[in-house]
């Protein structure tokens, strides 16, 4: 039972992480392990593809002095996602008590091949059938605990070019898909300079901040594009890793900072903050930092890592909490706009501030609810050949709100309080009143 639990509860894991996947040459050291099944990399294979496998420093230990392991129930397989769910109905039925037995996996290494006494073996896996398969380990001896240091190369040959491609299938386009939005921001980013130029006598602060979350995007796409590009030519991302890290934090940052502070209204309203808005910045940027840390550990330690699940639980919940943070000022701002309504005497003014930030407390929500549930389904739904389409996806629409952000609320040269007629101010007047029925 506790080995069907096992493999049950790698199953969930499959699914959850199948989509965070980083194909690229990785060491993993294995420490006093006894999991039934130790998932590492998933790669999407064409029919040219192959598998490099180093293993060194091998040894096994049996804490309930139990008897001596049957090297034949230790090795590595290739599973695809479709397989693995009839290799759990084979173990719940019976058919199979180990998932090396399966005819449904290819294995490529097991331990009764290795040589007496010997702590290390080297293999190479040809893969003519192209799918996406994870490389797993597995443990069918119960309470032998293992360690190991484990050498993981895939990928795919051109032969057409004669290069090897390290990137998985889905995902080998994605190079030239991140060059292209980092051309982009760089022209927004330029025509954005223009317009503050042009309307240098109505630019805020705010404005300042906006371009400053623009450049950080740029550099954060480059950065992506150069690590991606080293890890399809080489297998390694020579240090770009780094980068990305840096750029993704600070634009994270800046990005959930710029949205409340365009939802409190701080330079179009009121040139402060109060102190609940202050306090929604220092939950936010903190726990920006947190999901930071936890997308390092994942892509660090591989998707299928020990730890990993719980990495990804972290990330997802930090995720959700700043999300649903940086809602609080627009819903704050828009509640002062129904108040100064009353009171103020400017309907028209009011009227048009109000549906302004409505605008934007809807557009922020579809933008979270995009990027966080539709890419994630669309991450897991679409066959391998064509992941790259969720990135595309992703930032099509963080773009998009970018667009949106920075023409409604670019630098404007007029009068808040221009003149207006009567009939005006009596029709935003009743406009007002119907605003009130709404509820957010």
């Amino acid at each position: 039972m506790a080995a069907l639990y096992n493999f049950s509860l790698f199953s969930l894991v499959f699914l959850l992480l199948i989509a965070t996947a980083v194909a690229e040459i990785r060491s993993t050291p294995i420490r006093s392990d006894s999991r039934s099944t130790i998932p590492f990399d998933e790669f999407g294979y064409t029919h040219f593809g192959r598998l490099n496998l180093t293993v060194t420093d091998i040894s096994f230990s049996n804490p309930k002095s139990g008897p001596e392991p049957v090297l034949s129930e230790l090795g590595f397989f290739l599973v695809t996602r479709e397989a693995w769910q009839h290799v759990l109905e084979q173990l719940q039925d019976g058919d199979i008590r180990c998932t090396l037995h399966s005819d449904l996996v290819k294995r490529v290494f097991t331990f009764d091949q290795l040589q007496p006494s010997a702590r290390q073996f080297t293999t190479s896996f040809s893969i003519s059938d192209a799918n996406q398969f994870t490389l797993v380990f597995a443990n069918c001896m119960p309470n032998l605990v293992i360690s190991m240091n484990v050498h993981s190369v895939m990928y795919n040959f051109n032969p057409r070019s004669g290069q090897l491609d390290f990137l998985s299938a889905g995902k080998t386009a994605l190079p030239a898909i991140y060059y292209l939005f980092f051309v982009v921001y760089v022209l927004m980013g330029a025509f954005w300079v223009f317009a503050l130029y042009k309307k240098r006598l109505s630019v805020y602060g705010i404005h300042f901040f906006m371009l400053a979350v623009v450049i950080l995007k740029a550099l954060n796409l480059l950065c992506e594009a150069e690590d991606k590009s080293y890890i399809k030519k080489t297998g390694t991302a020579h240090g770009w890793d780094v980068l990305f890290y840096i750029f993704s934090f600070l634009k994270g940052i800046t990005l959930f900072t710029l949205i409340v502070l365009i939802g409190t209204g701080w330079s179009f309203l009121k040139p402060y903050l109060q102190d609940k808005e202050k306090k929604v910045l220092m939950i936010v940027i903190p726990l920006q930092v947190v999901a930071n840390l936890a997308q390092v550990v994942i892509d660090e330690t591989g998707p299928f890592g020990e730890n990993s699940y719980t990495w990804k639980q972290v990330f997802l919940l930090v995720d959700i909490v700043c999300c649903c943070a940086v809602l609080f000022p627009i819903v704050w701002s828009i509640k002062n706009l129904r108040e100064a309504a009353k009171t103020d005497g400017k309907a028209a003014v009011n009227l048009m501030k109000l549906t302004l930030f409505r605008q934007y407390y809807i557009i922020v929500i579809c933008y979270i609810y995009f990027t966080r549930v539709v890419v994630y389904a669309l991450e897991t739904i679409t066959s391998y050949r064509y992941q790259w389409t969720s990135v595309v996806a992703a930032e099509a629409a963080t773009l998009a709100f970018y667009a949106f952000t920075g023409y409604n609320f670019r630098p404007k040269a007029h009068n808040p309080y221009f003149a207006i007629d009567d009939e005006e101010e009596e029709a935003a007047s009743e406009a007002l009143k119907l605003e009130d029925e709404f509820e957010l």
